[in-house]
């Protein structure tokens, strides 16, 4: 199964993605995720660490110095360049850099493109795209099994996951589930529903004890696991996997 998370930068994307891959490898299925953003940091919501995750963005950045050799292929760009965490979801960064070489798996190839052929790889494929929506837009007609779209109660955020959810269902790339985030209330339920109105839709509250984690670069699933904002989306990712996946 391959999960796309998206959303506009800031809305909580990243936090989610991490979420969702350790609660899928708490089942018990084989995780994969994936680093799309172009400023990396979904090891430290994993819970990799700072220095975990500062290794695997200088190994990225070493292939354009040409101290790092070029991986050949999709299954050996996942082996080099990904590292296992907690409860075992292996992390690899796909984001491109710059003088990509044509062809080359590692760099040449778009993070879209690698998702595309992602399908030999067995378990769950979570990948986190960069902000707003470029990865999405480039996907073409390459469906994924499930998008979920990160959706603060804010114009600017909803604004995003509409025109996201618009594109979503135009090509047909995938069952779409939003994560309305930082929910305070009612209203602010009833806001994101009002924007994005039949689609199946998680209220995440706002969640102190992840702006915390956050800020000290910890995982909220370790710091703070029965937080309500983290149970609600441990149990997002507990719908993705029961629900069925249409295509």
């Amino acid at each position: 199964m391959k999960v796309a998370v998206v959303g506009k930068g800031g809305s909580g994307k990243t936090t989610t993605s991490a979420v969702l891959a350790r609660t899928f490898a708490r089942s018990g299925l084989a995780t994969l995720a994936l680093d799309c953003d172009t400023n990396p940091n979904l090891g430290l919501s994993l819970g990799y660490g700072e220095e975990a995750t500062e290794k695997l963005v200088g190994v990225r950045q070493a292939l354009d110095t040409g101290e790092e050799g070029h991986a050949g292929s999709m299954i050996e760009l996942i082996d080099r360049f990904g590292v296992d965490g907690p409860d075992g979801v292996r992390l690899a960064i796909v984001s491109a850099i710059e003088n990509p070489e044509p062809g080359c798996p590692c760099c040449g190839v778009s993070p879209e493109r690698l998702l595309a052929d992602m399908d030999s790889v067995e378990g769950v494929v979570v990948a986190d795209f960069e902000a707003g929506l470029g990865t999405i837009i480039r996907m073409g007609d390459d469906p994924v099994d499930v998008v979920v779209i990160v959706a603060e109660p804010t114009a600017k955020s909803l604004e995003v996951a509409r025109r996201a959810a618009d594109l979503v269902k135009e090509r047909g790339l995938g069952r779409v589930i939003v994560a309305a985030n930082r929910v305070r209330d009612a209203d602010d339920l009833a806001r994101v529903r009002s924007v994005l109105p039949d689609l199946e839709v998680s209220s995440i509250p706002d969640e102190p004890a992840i702006t915390r984690a956050e800020r000290n670069g910890v995982a909220p699933l370790d710091s703070a696991p029965d937080a309500a904002g983290v149970r609600a989306l441990v149990e997002l990712g507990e719908r993705v996997l029961s629900s069925p996946i249409s295509a």
